[in-house]
């Protein structure tokens, strides 16, 4: 069976994947999610399918946003009886909790023509066990170490000194609207959005809260989860009305 280094992992993969690194590769092995042979040296040997399931996690971590502990799930799943070349963007696990908080893909799909546009956000899976070093999450996100010192000061993120999946997610979308023109300090205005929407989320289903019985308490994950996919499309169709204007000057 043909093996590959972690050079020639990383040479097959770099064009489809800009922030790929040699430590990111390494990260992702320990963390589990990639299991490679060694040689008597203590060298990695990547085979075919180790090369499919690192472009899958990659794929996942990029297109959809989520979090470590989910998608080593999904590989769990993969394992038992699925394919690891199979699309990240098909979401149909048939498993809710595998979704990703706060609108990522592997959403639980709802019914009815009530649906909200925005998919629905999982509240109760957790974001991630994983625990990010502030190094270690400019590498998974592919920012460098002032992008990230600058979403601390601005609020995005916190102090620190470790990091979890939702904090990768926000400095990976951070990364990609800076590379759009944006500036640091033009991202705060959505992590005031986020506060006043959770404020105003918070107070709707507090009452449900204070009734201190699992159905109430389910209720209002449950109204809060529909609370923000709806909140979430309302926004985007207002955004794309007036994009849509301004773009027809």
């Amino acid at each position: 069976m043909t093996s590959h280094t972690i050079g020639e992992v990383l040479n097959r993969l770099k064009d489809e994947f800009d922030d790929i690194t040699i430590s990111k590769i390494r990260f992702l092995e320990a963390e589990g999610l990639i299991t490679p042979d060694r040689t008597e040296s203590g060298y990695r040997k990547f085979t075919e399918a180790d090369i499919d399931r690192l472009r899958y996690v990659l794929r996942a971590q990029r297109d959809r946003y989520l979090p470590l502990k989910v998608i080593k799930d999904e590989l769990a799943r993969i394992d038992a009886g699925g394919e690891v070349g199979s699309d990240p963007d098909d979401t149909s696990t048939g498993d809710p909790d595998s979704a990703e908080v706060a609108g990522g893909g592997g959403h639980a799909a709802l019914e009815g023509p009530e649906a909200p546009a925005t998919p629905i956000a999982r509240f109760t899976v957790p974001a991630t066990e994983v625990a990010l070093s502030s190094r270690e999450l400019c590498e998974s996100a592919g920012v460098a170490t002032e992008v990230v010192a600058e979403l601390r000061e601005h609020g995005l993120l916190g102090a620190g000194p470790s990091y979890d999946g939702d904090d990768l997610r926000v400095t990976r979308i951070a990364g990609e609207l800076l590379e759009r023109g944006l500036e640091v300090r033009h991202l705060r205005m959505y992590r005031q959005f986020a506060d006043r929407e959770a404020a105003l989320v918070e107070q709707l289903v507090t009452p449900l809260l204070r009734q201190r019985n699992p159905d109430s308490r389910s209720a209002a994950i449950d109204q809060a989860e529909h609370l923000a996919a709806s909140g979430g499309a309302l926004y985007q169709a207002l955004l794309a009305k007036q994009l849509r204007a301004a773009l027809r000057r």
